[in-house]
């Protein structure tokens, strides 16, 4: 699966998918999730809550709204990949979300746990969409999206919060 055109996504995705190197989708996606899992799990117990400033996401916060994205996502891809142009994908409000979200009771390994499965079932998505419907266009409010920007967008999610965890959180 090749990487998306300009067409295929909103403008304000570009920067996620600048993260994203050259190469084949399903290698980069695999790595992806292998470089967020060992991420996380080489954090120490003690940076689990950890947050930078005042009102900003603790650690356990940030993945979960890894999984919150991606759930989004891949919803939007299932969508696009079987050409229902009819449904009207609305914007996602992640302060929403991530602010009624309770991970303060739950181990980051849960957490982890939850993330392989989602990115497994992602996985399997895109195992079986095909290279046409990789580029079937989903509606949005503005502009419409197809699978394979999603996925890539994906990728370049994981990857952004991630820098944003090296820098500002360890």
């Amino acid at each position: 699966m090749q990487k998306p055109e300009q067409n295929e996504y909103n403008p304000y995705f570009q920067n996620y998918l600048n993260l994203v190197g050259e190469g084949n989708f399903f290698e980069l996606f695999t790595q992806n999730t292998i470089d967020c899992i060992s991420f996380f799990e080489s954090l120490p117990k003690e940076k689990h809550n950890y947050q930078y400033a005042a009102g900003k996401w603790s650690v356990k916060q940030v993945l979960m709204h890894i999984i919150d994205t991606e759930r989004v996502l891949s919803y939007r891809a299932l969508v696009g990949a079987r050409g229902d142009n009819t449904t009207q994908l609305q914007s996602y409000d992640d302060d929403a979300y991530a602010n009624n979200v309770d991970v303060s009771n739950r181990s980051l390994e849960s957490i982890i746990e939850e993330f392989k499965t989602i990115r497994r079932a992602t996985e399997l998505l895109y195992e079986n969409i095909t290279e046409e419907q990789s580029k079937f266009k989903a509606s949005t409010q503005n502009y419409p999206i197809t699978p394979r920007a999603l996925g890539f967008i994906m990728i370049g999610h994981c990857k952004h919060h991630l820098n944003v965890l090296k820098e500002r959180y360890l």
